[in-house]
């Protein structure tokens, strides 16, 4: 009787690029099916505000209203500058306005977290708890609950009609500082002492150490800051009286607000100014943000 071959065991090789290939593979068709309609589907706002600001006026009012523009022009955006110029304050002063108060917005937020994360990580004294649960209950409130409070802060600083109460109402950031602070309570205390002991300081510490290794952290809220800064209103309305120092996001209001047909299509064209940023800082820094959303989950 002929002895029977036993049966060759399946073996599986794990491919060498692992789960993620460097090279399209067949096995990813199922990730594209899935993937592309969404990113479709998420990105038909930005391509309406990009469209909305090159049509003509009686394609903006179009009914039954048309997704795409047949005849792009830049009449949108020569008004809004024309407009502008027939006042006192030119768009390009809003603008101006807008890009240095966002500016010194991020790097202030960025030092101040940073700092605040810094110490309430990895720094012993007996305030640390209370502090970071200050902060946690911080998160709790958001920005129409301390309006009033806010207010009487920047009349007290005497602050009001100044440009910089477009700058220091935004620097309480308590989410910025938990988020700065998660991230440093990763990295090993081994580290900081060393660095003790080769006689640097902390501010030594913080710059040519900490902030270096917590980059996917400042990035993700260097893009938090600067979307609420670039987009805030709050002080234009609220604290500032002289149109020479009130933002763009301010001017951009006012547009919307005039009613006019033509006023419309300036407003989509100041829409445009205003988005645009946002998008190209998102662009050039969302590997980073990928990374906090990866260390967020491992820890």
């Amino acid at each position: 009787m002929k002895k029977e071959k036993p049966a060759k065991k399946k073996v599986y090789k794990l491919k060498k690029n692992g789960i993620n290939p460097q090279h399209f593979e067949v096995g990813q068709l199922k990730f594209y099916a899935i993937l592309i309609p969404i990113c479709a589907f998420m990105a038909l706002p930005i391509i309406i505000i990009f469209m909305n600001a090159f049509k003509p006026l009686d394609e903006l009012f179009a009914y039954p209203p048309r997704f795409y523009v047949r005849n792009p022009t830049w009449d949108s955006f020569r008004a809004l500058f024309a407009i502008s110029s027939t006042s006192n304050i030119p768009a390009s002063r809003y603008l101006f306005n807008s890009i240095i108060s966002s500016v010194a917005t991020v790097v202030c937020t960025l030092v101040i977290s940073t700092s605040a994360g810094y110490v309430l990580s990895k720094k012993r004294f007996r305030a640390r708890p209370a502090l970071m649960e200050i902060n946690n209950l911080a998160l709790m409130f958001c920005s129409v609950a301390v309006a009033i409070p806010r207010y009487f802060v920047i009349s007290y600083l005497g602050l009001l009609d100044n440009f910089w109460s477009n700058v220091i109402p935004l620097l309480a950031t308590p989410v910025g500082v938990f988020l700065v602070k998660q991230f440093i309570d990763g990295l090993p205390d081994a580290l900081i002492e060393a660095a003790v002991i080769d006689g640097a300081n902390d501010y030594q510490i913080l710059l040519k150490i900490i902030m270096p290794l917590v980059k996917p952290a400042l990035s993700t809220l260097t893009i938090m800051t600067f979307q609420s800064a670039w987009g805030s209103e709050v002080a234009s309305t609220n604290y500032i009286n002289n149109e020479s120092l009130k933002t763009f996001a301010f001017y951009l209001h006012t547009l919307s607000a005039s009613g006019t047909v033509s006023g419309q299509g300036v407003a989509a064209a100041a829409t445009l100014i205003l988005f645009v940023p946002n998008l190209i800082i998102f662009i050039f820094m969302q590997s980073k943000v990928m990374s906090t959303m990866a260390h967020s989950g491992i820890k």
